[in-house]
């Protein structure tokens, strides 16, 4: 089964072939080169995908502070402070 090369180098692996080898779009294919000077085409081993940790990642969390929503919430806007201001600042 012959197929064409591109200007950019590019070869359509036949649908037999990809069904055989199970790629989808996207799949990575491995070549190497046989004893004989044979192309070997395989599915590559799918890379383990990596994740990146952000700058900001360790931050990431709750704070237990040992008070309610309301309480900090409070010592956040001064509330304690003055006891006739509602906080609408």
């Amino acid at each position: 089964m012959a197929s064409t090369l591109t200007s950019k180098g590019q070869v359509t692996v036949p649908k037999k072939f990809r069904d055989y080898l199970g790629l989808k779009p996207g799949a990575a294919v491995d070549f190497s080169l046989g004893p004989q000077g044979e192309v070997i085409v395989r599915a590559a081993a799918a890379p383990k995908p990596q994740h990146r940790k952000g700058r900001f990642a360790h931050l990431r969390g709750t704070l237990d502070t040992g008070q309610t929503t309301d309480a900090l919430m409070a010592s956040l806007r001064d509330y304690d402070a003055d006891a006739r201001d509602p906080g609408l600042k």
